[in-house]
């Protein structure tokens, strides 16, 4: 997935969860959908689809999912069986274990990174 700009706008269209820009939330989220946040989040994520973390969000959670585009603040381990994408306005602080990773210029990543392969690659 994501593969083209536009593929990631039509993962902007299909989410089904968002934590709102002034929301706070603790806890376990585990979605079977795409998971967008816009706020505050701490605690742990488990997605069979797809995490977005909007410009502005600040999450401290391990995460577990297919694909995470990060464009916001974020800090945690990372377990994709995609892609991560940090965006400009990214930042992220902890270890990857992904298959691909994409780092827009401007974007800060601290920490280790892992590739993995699927069981097609």
């Amino acid at each position: 997935m994501f593969g083209k700009k536009e593929e990631l706008n039509s993962a902007k269209d299909r989410v089904e969860t968002i934590i709102g820009k002034n929301a706070e939330f603790q806890g376990k989220i585990i979605s079977s959908g795409v998971l967008k946040i816009d706020g505050t989040m701490e605690g742990e994520i488990e997605s069979e689809s797809d995490i977005i973390i909007s410009e502005g969000s600040k999450v401290k959670a391990q995460i577990k999912a297919n694909n995470a585009v990060i464009a916001g603040e974020y800090q945690g381990n990372i377990f994709l069986k995609g892609k991560l994408y940090i965006k400009t306005s990214g930042k992220v602080t902890g270890d990857v274990k992904v298959e691909g990773i994409i780092v827009e210029e401007g974007a800060e990543f601290n920490g280790k990174c892992e590739m993995i392969r699927t069981e097609n690659g």
